[in-house]
């Protein structure tokens, strides 16, 4: 098989798991910049293809958003694919070093908390979700 077409079916299906737990694609800088200017609070996830973000971001993500609290928008973009998306995303992220997979949360268009991979490598989607509903708990409201 050849690798781009391999790729390929890798990134689609990472992209539509995300996209089916409730998440809105950023893939272009002007996506981006009307997501995460919007007032109220904002998930972004950074999306990738190694295997933390398959086995532990992407279900973490969506199994956290079932939660009393959460916020008000849910967004990702794609590290390594939607290359200026992402750059301008990670721009939001002020005091953060970039980091795939991962979650910022912005209120406001101000970063407020991230989960880094640091926080997802070698941790159980459970221990993330965790993290996440923490800070959904001291950012966000109840729906």
């Amino acid at each position: 098989m050849e690798f781009n077409l391999f790729m390929g079916d890798i990134v689609d299906s990472a992209r539509n798991e995300i996209r089916q737990a409730g998440f809105d694609e950023l893939t272009t800088t002007q996506d981006v910049k009307e997501a995460l200017e919007k007032k109220g609070t904002t998930l972004v996830m950074v999306n990738s293809t190694c295997g933390c973000a398959g086995g532990v971001a992407r279900p973490a993500a969506a199994s956290a958003i079932h939660y009393d609290k959460r916020p008000d928008q849910l967004v990702t973009v794609f590290a390594g694919q939607d290359r200026e998306a992402t750059e301008l995303a990670r721009q939001y992220f002020e005091g953060y070093q970039p980091s795939s997979p991962s979650f910022a949360l912005l209120k406001d268009g101000k970063i407020q908390k991230m989960v880094e991979r640091h926080e997802i490598e070698g941790h159980s989607p459970v221990e993330v979700v965790n993290k996440l509903q923490e800070m959904f708990d001291q950012h966000c409201e109840e729906l």
